[in-house]
């Protein structure tokens, strides 16, 4: 151990002659830590977000979609979804549609948007999973059947079991409108609701029909055209070298997107929000350092007879600067490994036993708890961010110490 470090630790150990500078050192300490302690935590609760909207996103959103780079629709979706279908670590791929369009039932009705999707949809996504009435059911070979978002079921006042039939109107994409007869602008078809999912996604619970692809085809007069060819990808595929091959496949005329790309704005808007509450804690840790610069501005006083000792020693004014600067380092150092330890005790806390509870209507939330997930990125950023802070810290004590010595 070196002369400075030695003597450095010597003073961070010690209790001071003055109390001031005890009290003032560790209010400075506990700053950093505090702060450190905070980053973690909400860090780890942005992570428990994201983790949480991708799980439930994972239920209806395939693992790749491939869409067109220009225009709305895939010509000839199905020989793209063979052609797909070919590629290794591709278990499965089917063309699907999704448009606008108009359900109607009883003397209910709203705007919905309407997604063909093929008998097997269930094998490509877990839309099992979240079916929270009836069944995933679109042909029974007698009738067909629509599958409902919990929005249109409420809104419509309909559920799996009864009689009437939810009629679907569609405008029609070629042809002029005869203003005699309105009706005549749209295509129509019934169907008979067959289940009603719920994911707690705005964007998938509001207004979502999904109806057998052949009624989505008839509905928006399309023959082999689709809108999307959704992808599920083999037990242990590399997702992304099967996206590389895909798009070296398929060339510059589609584009292959994966669960996060599908919900970028979701997740895009998530990571703003986790950072700019980073940046904000970071400033509150810089005013937290002020603690530090005052504590160090202190010793150096208190320590002046040591000082002129090192001097009559032999020690440089360079190595007596690196003992302060050091000091420095160590208690922003100590800040940082206390408050990054607490913070994971508190996360860790959080994830056992959920004791801190999200406020508001407990029957219209996902979960109760704050959702918790560590990230060793996140860690790393946030012992970075203290070492960044603590090397200006030292920075300042460093002139602080030469103008003294210069005296």
């Amino acid at each position: 151990m070196n002369f400075t470090l030695k003597i450095a630790l010597r003073y961070l150990k010690s209790k001071k002659t003055h109390s001031a500078v005890n009290i003032i050192s560790i209010v400075a300490v506990c700053g950093v830590l505090v702060t450190t302690a905070a980053m973690v935590c909400v860090l780890s609760v942005f992570n428990g977000f994201s983790g949480l909207i991708g799980e439930k996103l994972a239920k209806l959103d395939p693992e790749l979609v491939v869409n067109a780079a220009t225009g709305k629709t895939i010509a000839d979706a199905d020989s793209i979804a063979r052609l797909i279908s070919e590629v290794d670590g591709v278990e499965m791929a089917v063309p699907t549609i999704a448009d606008q369009g108009l359900a109607v039932y009883d003397n209910f009705q709203m705007p919905v948007i309407i997604k063909g999707v093929p008998d097997n949809y269930n094998l490509i996504t877990d839309i099992d999973d979240v079916i929270i009435d009836g069944d995933f059911m679109l042909d029974d070979g007698v009738a067909q059947y629509a599958v409902l978002s919990v929005g249109v079921a409420l809104q419509l006042r309909v559920r799996p079991g009864f009689v009437g039939g939810i009629r679907i109107f569609a405008p029609k994409r070629m042809g002029s409108i005869n203003l005699a007869n309105p009706a005549g602008a749209f295509r129509t078809d019934t169907l008979f609701a067959g289940g009603v999912y719920q994911v707690d996604q705005n964007e998938y619970d509001r207004d979502m029909l999904i109806v057998p692809i052949s009624v989505a085809r008839f509905l928006f007069n399309y023959r082999t055209e689709a809108t999307d060819v959704e992808i599920s990808l083999s037990p242990g595929a590399d997702e992304s070298r099967v996206m590389q091959e895909l798009t070296d496949k398929l060339g510059d005329g589609y584009t292959v997107k994966n669960r996060l790309m599908q919900q970028a704005y979701s997740f895009r808007m998530v990571n703003i929000e986790k950072w700019v509450t980073f940046l904000l804690l970071g400033f509150i840790m810089i005013i937290a350092t002020f603690n530090v610069i005052g504590t160090l501005s202190l010793l150096i006083i208190e320590k002046d007879e040591s000082i002129t000792t090192f001097r009559n020693m032999g020690a440089t004014n360079k190595q007596i600067t690196r003992i302060f600067v050091t000091e420095g380092w160590l208690i922003s150092l100590a800040g940082a490994v206390g408050g990054i330890a607490i913070g994971l005790l508190l996360c860790w806390i959080q994830q056992t036993f959920g004791l801190i509870e999200l406020q508001g209507a407990t029957e219209m939330l996902v979960i109760k708890q704050y959702p918790v997930e560590v990230q060793a990125t996140d860690l790393l950023v946030v012992f970075s961010a203290v070492a960044i802070v603590g090397l200006l810290t030292s920075a300042t004590t460093s002139i602080v110490m030469r103008r003294k010595l210069r005296r």
